[in-house]
């Protein structure tokens, strides 16, 4: 039986996170303390669409910077297959490696998925927006992957 981890609210303290990024440097929560923080949580380095949706942030990374957002990806993959994917494309933003699943399930976005009939647990494609004070401001569920810059920016219109 497939177990769903609890969930995380808006105006909750986002969990005090640390792991490795790509180049094996310690990222923390802490880092961005007085900086509005969008990390978002995604399946799988290099597949259709987890570059979509780095890629939309990458094309809207300057606008999203002017805004006064910091842009954090996280997935299971390891640092070399986070450095592959920012090297193919050019991403001008930091994934952390969270190969224990420890800051995915701290943020409750490991849970049941099926694919093609079959349930596993995995990565549930998940962005939380977390202000300067390290409290959780949006969630975003239902990710739209080409247009995920889009969506983060209409919650502040």
């Amino acid at each position: 039986m497939l177990k769903i981890m609890s969930k995380l609210k808006i105006g909750d303290k986002a969990p005090d996170f640390k792991g490795l990024n790509q180049n094996g440097e310690q990222v923390a929560l802490s880092d961005y303390k007085e900086k509005k923080l969008v990390i978002y949580f995604y399946p799988k380095d290099l597949t259709p669409g987890c570059t979509a949706q780095a890629c939309n942030l990458k094309e809207n990374y300057d606008e999203l910077k002017q805004k006064g957002f910091e842009i954090l990806g996280v997935s299971a993959d390891d640092e070399s297959r986070h450095l592959k994917f920012i090297e193919k494309y050019e991403l001008p933003f930091a994934l952390l490696a969270d190969t224990n699943h420890e800051v995915i399930k701290s943020f409750g976005v490991w849970g049941p998925k099926k694919f093609m009939g079959k349930e596993y647990e995995g990565i549930i494609r998940t962005t939380f927006v977390i202000d300067e004070n390290g409290i959780i401001e949006h969630i975003i569920e239902k990710v739209k992957t080409k247009n995920h810059t889009e969506q983060i920016l209409e919650l502040f219109v």
